[in-house]
Parts: structure tokens; sequence; C-alpha cells
């Protein structure tokens, strides 16, 4: 039994799966699409929340430099993505990367992971862009209805119409076509990009020296909690992190980490490249670097303009240039938040569906929704199917403590994906990589020990979460998947045919 539950598909039956016309996706992105996607994905509201936040309450002026460590562990895991992107050009990201290297089961639970991961972020997304517009339009005297305007704070019925909406509208638009995505993606990433390089040079020229004095404040040590809300690493070792120090830049880049996260998203759309092999490195590592430089950037505008000890925690960037008088900029950070959380709810959304396309064309889902639309070239089963399940999770639900589940879902990715190049370069070192993460194996285990440090510092009751969520999955596996599997079908035709040669006991 464990021989099949680790079978490995390889890698040229995963592209010769991807010329079958009725289950062929359409090649029509270029590098330039893959890092705007890149971008338009990471770039959300932490880059106008979260680095106040941190710097209060972590870091002080030293958050630019725990946005440099997180880019760091991120770019480890990039490099990862990147190899097998560039050897495994197949819808699915780091389910097919693992279905290639370590096997059935461990695809199917990295698979099941991103499902969730992309479903509750997309609907977080969306809840948090309703939020938004619905404040815009309370500044120009519109207010929605109550019964519309979501679970939070509802006395009676409340439904979120504005994430809902956001959500189908966006689905039309992934099953018209993957270019259309792009172009899409292209004007509001440039608008959102605008935003950010105002908020960057309006900002610096308020920018008073003696605010980054102390850099690295004086360290404050953390009581240990017990309850479930603690990270795990307290409850596991009674470890508590400290803030502010040289640890207190450690514990920043912890939580400013995940606002990283989404370049993974891209290795999703690896089967649409025009050129995957020279396009997905250049797509994810071109992204996440130009986000990085963005947010050391805003960092160290944001703790320059006011002291880190009196920014707020909710609108820190906005409230900083309120301070110095010039609320006008409050109004443009709102807006480049809303328009920015629209594309990182669409390529969400796209990623979460091209793994589920992924997995229904190797029979581990119904292979239903493995049939691409005849003209658009689309997997559009899965995604009208999943974008209404997911509009209306944004409508009913109040999803800010599940928000979590998405960031413990990508580190568990990443964790796959390492340990999946390790694997594969020894199993198969004759495969062409246009691409080849340096310093295997040392890089991709320095890229696991980082990501489990981050998941360690995760809340005890997001683990819970993930577990139970697991345990549903293997339920699934074991009573669909393995028994649907075209690679086990394959194999047992194929052990069939064996058995009825001649001279096995049939002549």
């Amino acid at each position: 039994m464990s021989s099949t539950l680790f079978r490995t598909k390889k890698v040229e039956q995963s592209i010769l799966d991807t010329e079958e016309p009725e289950h062929a996706l359409k090649k029509s992105l270029s590098a330039l699409d893959l890092t705007v996607f890149g971008v338009g994905v990471i770039i959300g509201t932490g880059i106008f929340v979260l680095t106040g936040k941190v710097a209060k309450e972590n870091a002080g002026p030293a958050v630019s430099l725990a946005f440099v460590v997180a880019g760091v562990v991120c770019a480890l895991a990039a490099l990862c993505y990147a190899e097998f992107a560039s050897t495994v050009p197949v819808a699915g990201s780091a389910y097919t990367f693992s279905y290639a290297s370590l096997g059935e089961l461990p695809a199917w639970t990295i698979g099941w992971d991103l499902v969730l991961e992309f479903a509750l972020g997309t609907a977080v997304v969306a809840v948090g862009w309703s939020g938004y517009i619905r404040s815009l339009l309370d500044n120009a005297g519109w207010h929605m209805p109550e019964a519309l305007s979501g679970r939070e704070g509802a006395t009676g019925f409340g439904f979120d119409i504005l994430a809902a909406a956001l959500v189908l509208v966006l689905t039309v638009i992934l099953v018209l076509g993957m270019k259309l995505s792009a172009r899409v993606t292209e004007v509001v990433v440039a608008i959102k990009v605008t935003v950010v390089l105002i908020v960057i040079i309006a900002g610096a020229f308020f920018v008073n020296s003696s605010n980054y004095k102390p850099f690295i404040p004086k360290t404050q040590t953390v009581e240990a909690a017990g309850n479930l809300k603690a990270p795990l690493i307290q409850l596991m070792f009674g470890w508590a992190p400290s803030n502010f120090g040289v640890m207190g830049v450690f514990t920043a880049a912890s939580v400013v980490f995940f606002a990283f996260i989404g370049f993974d998203v891209v290795a999703t759309a690896a089967e649409e490249t025009k050129n995957p092999q020279r396009d997905m490195p250049r797509g994810i590592l071109g992204s996440l670097f130009i986000c990085t430089v963005l947010y050391v950037a805003v960092a160290i505008v944001v703790t320059g303009m006011q002291h880190y000890s009196k920014l707020s925690v909710d609108a820190p960037l906005a409230d900083a240039f309120k301070a110095i008088g010039h609320p006008w900029y409050a109004g443009v950070i709102s807006f480049g938040a809303a328009v920015g959380l629209t594309t990182v709810c669409m390529i969400l959304l796209l990623g979460q569906t091209r793994v589920f396309f992924a997995m229904s064309r190797d029979g581990l889902l119904p292979r239903f929704f493995s049939r691409v639309h005849p003209r658009f070239k689309t997997p559009h089963r899965p995604t009208i199917l999943l974008g209404v399940v997911i509009a209306i999770l944004a409508g009913f639900t109040s999803l800010s403590e599940l928000a979590e589940l998405v960031n413990i879902g990508t580190l568990f990715a990443f964790v796959v994906v390492a340990i999946g190049v390790i694997i594969l370069r020894r199993t198969r070192p004759d495969l062409h990589r246009a691409f080849r993460t340096p310093w295997v194996p040392f890089l991709p285990i320095v890229s696991v020990l980082a990501t489990l440090w981050l998941m360690l510092n995760l809340p005890a009751e997001t683990w819970l979460r993930f577990v139970i969520w697991m345990v549903i999955g293997f339920v699934v596996y074991f009573l669909y998947g393995r028994s649907h599997s075209r690679l086990g079908l394959h194999e047992e035709t194929t052990v069939g045919q064996v058995l009825k040669r001649p001279g096995r006991g049939e002549e």
C-alpha cells in the first residue's frame, strides 16, 4: 500500500498531459505578465498597515531590516520554486512539483492545502476590499444598507454584497481568458505601484532623522502565554519571543513575512507561459525583488515621518500624513489599498482554479473539471464553481480568525517545494533544468529551517485548524482520489497487460 501512496508521476508524463486538446491551457503569458501578477498579488494591505504596526510593537525603525530578513527567507523559497516551475512547466505549482518528487499522497496533501489557502485568501481579501469601498462610499455620503454590509457588526441578516460581487466579476474575467486577466492586472498594478511611489516620494520630504533614534530600540521581553492563541513554540518549549533589540527584528520578520505571501501563485501559471524555462524564474524572482525594495522604502519613510512609538496600528501611513498636516494623502492611500486588493483577489482565485484543475486532470478530483473552454481555453468549470462558492463564503462569513490559515498553508508549501528540489536532483539528475537552484542541498535545507521557524511562531489554534483540514483531506483522498487516480489506473492497466502476455500461464 505504501508504494501506491508514494508513487510519483514522471515529469515527461505531466508535460504530455498538457498537450491533450481538451485539457490544454492556452499559452499567452510573458515574463512581464508574470512579474506583474507577482507584484499584483504580493502588494496588498500589508504595505499600508503592517509596516507601522510592526514598527510600533516589535522592531521600531529597524522594521526595514525585518523586511530584508523576510525577503531573504522568501528568496530562498523562490529559488526552489523557480527551478521547479522552469523544469516542470505544468499548472498546479507545489502540487505538481510534489507529484513529480515526493509522490501521490504528499501531492494530494499539498494540493488540498493550497485549495484551502487560496479559497480563504480570496474570501478574506474580498471582504477587506469591501470594507475599503464602503469607507470611500461613506466619505462621499453614500451608505450601504446594514443587511448588505457583511456579518461584522450585523444584528440580523448580513450579507456582504460588495465582496460577493467582486469575486463573481473576477470569475467572469478569468473565464474569458488569461490575456484579459493579465491586461486588467497590468492596469490595476500600475495604479497601485503609482500610489506606493507617491507615498514614498512625498513622505521622503517630511522625514525627520531624529525619529530614527534609536534605530534598534532596547530589548523588551514578552511574557509567555499558555493558551491556544500563543505561538506554538511557546507551548512546546516555554520560549517567548522578545520585542525590539536584535531578536525583535527577527520577531518582526515572522510577522511582516506574511506581507510577501503570493509570489508562489506565479508558479501556478507555468503552463500558460509562452517560454516557461526562461520567464518563470524572471517572473518569480523579479516580482519578489521589486516588492522587497518597495516595502523597505515604505518602512524607512513611515518611521522617519513619525516616531515609531506614536504610529497608529490601524492605518499608520495615512495617520502619519495626517499628523504632519497632509490628510489628503490618507484618501490616496485608501484608494491605492482598495484598488490593490482587486488584483490580490483575482490572482489568488486564479491560483486556486489552476491547482484544482491540475488535480482533476490527474483524476484525484472529478475529471469533469479538467476540460477547458473550447473557445477561451481556460478551466471554466472549476473557475465558475469555486468563484460561486467563494462569493457565498465571502458574503456570509466573518473570516478574520481564519486568515492565518492562509499563512500556514503557504509556509507548508514552501517546505514541500524545498524538499522536492533535493529529492528530484537525486532521482532525476538527467532532467534539463533551465534554472538551477544554487548550492543544493544546502540552500533548500536553510529554506526549510527558516520556514519551519516562521511556522512555529504561528498561534497553536492555527495549527489545530490546519490539522483538522488535513484530516478531512486524507478522508477524501482514501474515499475518492486514490481509487480514481489516473496514475494508479494506468499502473493497474500496465500490470494487467504484462500478466496476460504469452508465457504467463495463459498460452
